[in-house]
């Protein structure tokens, strides 16, 4: 018979890989540290490779062992899901959920998704992580997150993806700007313009670097917002223009706002929303009622569906 990894091995790995240290680990499993030593050892001796590179003062997975602690997240998670199964229900959506939110999103839809949500499922738990749309993504991928709601994902056929709503994206300029008198504008009129955006990670910036290629803009490649509310009040003192979710917008711009907000006349101007999750899970129905009841909630807040931009 083939051999495979126990859970108990494949829990100790993924442990030692977290922590960098053979004594943490140990005491997070709740064994000796010798137990654990000679686990992962039998585990390298079983597979055949080295898992761990073993240096005074400094643990870290070999190339490969990065890779099994992976696959071993994905597993162990997979088993939680089997538990949840198997103790929850579908009334109560498993009982919890570990939620990823994109901070361009997320902060602002929260509030209108939680109070229904907590209504229908007054049992559930959810867990939110905030963090960029790619972070989140891998994530989900590795089990470390159950389910995100952000941009959809690009070209990720492990995960699925439900879009709930179809944002708007609009440009913001300073009030003293030449632009600022207009509502609408071509992209030739940003021509030579400083366009800032948030950073590496976000998918604010694809559009942005996409909107800059087009129009001729200059990409403000010295600094990278670390958050849209950083973006509005550079924009308000003259820093350059950059792009604002309609959302957020909604949620953060006041009417004395020292931004003025403009659509692109011929530029796509908007951005997917969805819920996705790993294509493999257990729990994809709970999921998808969890992505049902968000675009519920979108379609009320947004007035309209996913596809009714116009």
């Amino acid at each position: 018979m083939p051999f495979r990894p126990s859970h108990r091995q494949l829990e100790y790995l993924v442990t030692l890989g977290e922590t960098g240290h053979f004594g943490e680990a140990a005491k997070r499993c709740n064994v000796s540290q010798p137990t654990l030593s000679v686990q992962l050892a039998l585990l390298e001796k079983q597979l055949g490779v080295t898992l761990i590179d073993r240096m005074p003062g400094q643990v870290t997975p070999t190339p490969v062992g990065a890779e099994i602690i992976a696959a071993a997240k994905v597993i162990l998670n997979g088993l939680d899901e089997i538990r949840v199964l198997a103790t929850g229900s579908k009334a109560n959506l498993g009982g919890a959920i570990r939620l990823g939110v994109a901070p361009s999103f997320g902060p602002y839809f929260l509030p209108y998704l939680l109070p229904p949500l907590h209504r229908q499922y007054p049992e559930l738990k959810i867990y939110i992580r905030e963090d960029r749309p790619r972070q989140l993504e891998r994530a989900v991928l590795e089990g470390e997150t159950d389910c995100g709601v952000g941009p959809v994902p690009i070209q990720e056929p492990d995960l699925v993806s439900e879009i709930i709503c179809r944002e708007r994206i609009f440009l913001g300029v300073p009030a003293t700007h030449p632009l600022a008198n207009r509502t609408t504008v071509e992209m030739v009129a940003l021509k030579g313009m400083r366009l800032m955006t948030l950073g590496r990670g976000h998918r604010l910036l694809d559009d942005v670097r996409k909107l800059s290629e087009l129009s001729g803009a200059v990409l403000a490649e010295d600094y990278e917002g670390s958050s849209l509310d950083a973006l509005r009040q550079m924009v308000s003192i003259e820093m350059g223009l950059s792009l604002f979710p309609e959302l957020y917008v909604r949620s953060e711009f006041s009417e004395d706002e020292n931004i003025r907000l403009l659509t692109i006349s011929d530029w796509a101007g908007t951005r997917d929303i969805a819920f996705f999750w790993r294509r493999s899970s257990a729990r994809g129905s709970h999921f998808a009622a969890l992505a049902k009841l968000g675009a519920e909630v979108a379609a009320g807040l947004f007035g309209r569906g996913p596809s009714d931009v116009s």
